[in-house]
């Protein structure tokens, strides 16, 4: 039983690197501003779940930490593009 937990953490990580790959393509290649904010926003998702992934494999707290700052980030700059993207500026 000891044994499954990294198996099943590999392939997490394998499927979640996955998900950052197909993000980044849809970033570079995005036909509308929309389509590439919201590639972003998956991106950093992933990256978050990336890092909470090797905090269990590893099992140490820094990297919980770094995927606190990442989601807290990651949601302003999100904000802050939608309200660019629909308004033209951030700062009223």
């Amino acid at each position: 039983m000891t044994s499954l937990l990294p198996l099943a953490l590999g392939f997490a990580m394998s499927c979640v690197g996955l998900g950052i790959l197909f993000c980044t393509l849809r970033l570079l290649i995005g036909p509308s501003a929309q389509d590439r904010v919201l590639a972003l926003d998956t991106l950093w998702m992933c990256c978050m779940l990336l890092c909470l992934l090797l905090g269990m494999r590893f099992g140490s707290m820094v990297y919980f930490e770094v995927a606190l700052l990442i989601a807290l980030l990651g949601f302003a700059s999100t904000v802050a593009l939608a309200k660019f993207l629909m308004r033209g500026e951030i700062i009223e």
